[in-house]
């Protein structure tokens, strides 16, 4: 990794400031940790403690109910001495954070969110450089809080980064890998695999060497990603003593929804209302809703599959089972990349006022609720409804500016016009 003086210094600058919170304030992480609007079921740091308890007695992490996380995270947690496992925790995220960040640079240094092999925005020449967009990962509060919470989602944040520079690299083999260890970690990631062909085709097909279709490239990435899921599940398989039972409550747990805490996402409440003999419907059709974006997005902007991907990271950050502020902050760092778009959105001050709005009450109503008793559910969930239509909007009005910004390459004469939908 080529680091210049600004890089580091910008690199310095995010690691100092998370040591000092983690420094200044000692029960802070501890705080943040329990957080639901930082830590799910599926991510807790705390439930990612309980399971290493268990796996490091011999005692299966998944009996019981409260561990749902992939099991590969175990040994690499248990390889910590117990004596520096705290400090040793603080350094691993803030370098997760940095390199997530590294990704950003790479990936907004290749120029593909401008100029892509099938379209190349008029407004290429307004963007930020690539130092800019990794500083408003590492400096975006959100970022800062699910670093100091260390919640698991983190590094499928990195690996969903990575996966999408090593496609912008012309590495498909690379980004099939990254992508499959993704998909293992949380399951969602699986449904960037379409946008990732797509963009991983477009990149090599620059190189004038690269002569195979797209359906023989398509069929062996595709081969790469399920071969090496097929091989993680094995070695957890090995891991857990031979057993299969990680696959019921670290996928079921995704798919089927067992755990009802609260969290910034629309699913929970709504299936603690849901009866029971209607709840294998909805859980299809939640996930339908969930997956049905991705075909209609690469048939649409087949022109822009990096876009693709960073739509998807939005959906996800709203529909996903588990939602929480460590998925907006992905998706609020690959943003930047579309600097072009920003003046072709509409609803910017209204989307950005609402996130605030939420961000500032949230926790509010969630004390009101469980602290304080004199609130109920409806307080939380109605908070997140705000928030999400936040995140709706943004997503919306992003995809409104990117298909505005193709048509004006279409219909020039109509450049700076307003237009009206019918």
């Amino acid at each position: 990794m080529v680091i210049d003086r600004r890089k580091a210094l910008l690199f310095s600058a995010a690691s100092a400031l998370r040591l000092l919170l983690f420094a200044a304030f000692p029960s802070l992480p501890d705080l943040l940790t329990g957080r639901v609007e930082i830590s799910t079921p599926v991510t807790s740091f705390k439930r990612l403690q309980e399971g290493l308890f268990l796996y490091t007695h011999n005692v299966s992490p998944y009996d019981g109910g409260v561990f749902y996380q992939a099991p590969l995270l175990l040994p690499l947690f248990a390889l910590i001495p117990r004596s520096a496992f705290t400090l040793i925790t603080y350094i691993l995220y803030i370098l997760l954070d940095l390199l997530c960040a590294d990704s950003l640079i790479q990936i907004a240094g290749s120029g593909e969110s401008e100029s892509s092999r099938l379209f190349t925005s008029p407004r290429k020449g307004i963007r930020w450089d690539s130092l800019s967009v990794g500083a408003a990962y590492l400096f975006n509060p959100l970022t800062i809080a699910t670093c100091i919470g260390r919640p698991t989602s983190v590094f499928t944040n990195f690996t969903i980064l990575y996966a999408i520079t090593k496609a912008v690299d012309g590495k498909p083999l690379n980004s099939m890998l990254s992508l499959a260890l993704a998909s293992y970690l949380s399951l969602y990631p699986g449904l960037l695999l379409p946008p990732l062909l797509l963009l991983s085709y477009d990149r090599r097909s620059r190189d004038p060497k690269m002569t195979r279709n797209f359906l023989s490239f398509a069929i062996s990435s595709t081969s790469v990603f399920f071969a090496s899921i097929g091989v993680l599940l094995y070695m957890s398989n090995l891991i857990t003593g031979g057993s299969w039972e990680f696959l019921s409550s670290t996928y079921g747990a995704h798919l089927l929804l067992p755990d009802l805490t609260p969290n910034v996402g629309l699913w929970w409440y709504f299936f603690i209302e849901m009866f029971d003999s209607f709840r294998e419907f909805f859980l299809g059709v939640f996930w339908l809703h969930l997956g049905a974006y991705v075909g209609g997005l690469c048939f649409r902007l087949r022109k822009q599959p990096l876009f693709i991907i960073a739509t998807m990271l939005g959906i996800f950050a709203v529909f996903k089972p588990y939602p929480s502020i460590s998925d907006t902050s992905l998706y609020l760092a690959i943003l930047p990349l579309y600097r072009h778009i920003f003046p072709l959105m509409r609803y910017t001050f209204v989307a950005v006022a609402t996130l605030l709005y939420a961000t500032l009450l949230g926790p509010a109503f969630y004390y009101l609720w469980i602290y304080a008793g004199s609130g109920n559910a409806n307080f939380f969930y109605a908070i997140t409804l705000v928030w999400s239509l936040g995140l709706s909007v943004i997503v919306g009005d992003s995809l409104f500016a990117v298909l505005r910004d193709e048509w004006e390459v279409e219909r020039p004469d109509m450049k700076g016009k307003e237009v009206r939908r019918i």
